[in-house]
């Protein structure tokens, strides 16, 4: 089932130079539910004084409700999928996101002074100007120096969290005869997140899969590393149980990244080259990359085939990111195979 649009966030209150009879002043309180807040914050944005004859939203007090409506979104995980709504923090990444034609911005928070850019001018309308208190509070930024803009937008349709989605619909919504599943085993670290899904999109992986204890891909820093991939590419959380199903329907082989040449004694783990790629060309295959700290769970361990990364003797690993990068290079769909150049 695709996510519902929620409805728009809380109002603006007034700022202290609004004219007194041009709204209410809506007054903070405790919100009943995530839904309630959302809808106290899309009244409080409504909120607006007129210079030159134009309307200008603006905001000036951190106590405003779509103020906190904003810091909830960029704090909680929870909060953010109960809205269904994300913070995109920062020009470039919001930049990205129109560049792709993804989603659109529900309301564009810019600093007091900052020209809307010319990419953006088709939001227009949902333009919120705020001061520097409220983009520091907004951002958790001491400093306002490089973050001029954030955006609120919806959870892109093709996000799935299992826990609460009807899995086997769910999952054949989204992948559609699959050739490469990118699946992530506890990634606590959000860059290494986001940039092992911006690598996942890169090289044409048709999705990720999110196992259990990994971060939320919505979280501000997860976001900034994917650089708008996140909004691209399928991306599902789930349990075992369910990437066994999604296994099962399309015959899917499952390897694991390793960085020892041995897992146990008993049984040997494949390194990585041009032979063992091109064998696995014409098969379908579900990768799965452990965090450093913990490594691959025992499940994973105890379900994979594992491969390694041939290098120098004395480093003993990569950093998860820069190891996945070049698996998800090496072991790409086949359509993408003629651009691969390297060698054993």
């Amino acid at each position: 089932m695709l996510l519902a649009r929620a409805p728009p966030p809380p109002a603006l209150l007034p700022a202290a130079n609004f004219p007194a009879n041009t709204e209410r002043a809506l007054r903070p309180r405790v919100q009943a539910s995530s839904r309630s807040a959302v809808a106290t914050a899309a009244t409080a944005a409504k909120a607006a004084s007129f210079r030159g004859g134009q309307k200008r939203k603006q905001v000036a007090s951190v106590a405003n409700p779509l103020v906190k409506h904003c810091v909830k979104l960029r704090l909680s995980a929870a909060y953010r999928r109960s809205c269904r709504c994300l913070l995109l923090v920062g020009l470039a990444p919001i930049l990205e996101m129109c560049r792709f034609e993804l989603a659109p911005i529900d309301y564009l928070l810019l600093l007091d002074g900052v020209e809307v850019p010319e990419e953006l001018h088709e939001f227009s309308d949902n333009v919120v100007y705020v001061s520097a208190t409220v983009m520091k509070k907004v951002s958790g930024m001491q400093s306002v120096d490089s973050t001029e803009a954030i955006a609120v937008m919806h959870m892109p349709k093709h996000f799935r969290d299992l826990g609460s989605d009807e899995g086997g619909a769910a999952l054949d919504e989204l992948f559609r005869s699959p050739k490469r599943i990118l699946v992530l085993d506890g990634i606590q670290d959000p860059g290494n997140l986001g940039t092992l899904i911006r690598s996942a999109c890169a090289f044409k992986w048709d999705g990720v899969f999110l196992l259990p204890a990994c971060c939320d891909p919505f979280n501000e820093k997860a976001l900034r590393a994917a650089r708008g991939a996140s909004l691209q590419l399928p991306i599902v959380s789930g349990t075992w149980h369910d990437l066994r199903a999604l296994m099962t329907k399309y015959d899917m082989k499952i390897m694991a990244g390793h960085p020892e040449s041995s897992s146990d004694g008993s049984r040997g783990t494949h390194s990585l080259s041009k032979e063992l790629a091109d064998s696995l060309v014409n098969e379908s295959l579900c990768l799965v990359l452990g965090s450093e700290g913990n490594g691959l769970s025992a499940e994973t361990l105890q379900a994979c085939e594992l491969v390694n990364i041939p290098m120098e003797a004395t480093f003993e690993s990569l950093n998860v990111s820069v190891a996945g990068g070049i698996l998800l290079f090496m072991l790409q769909p086949k359509h993408q195979i003629d651009n691969r150049t390297l060698t054993p």
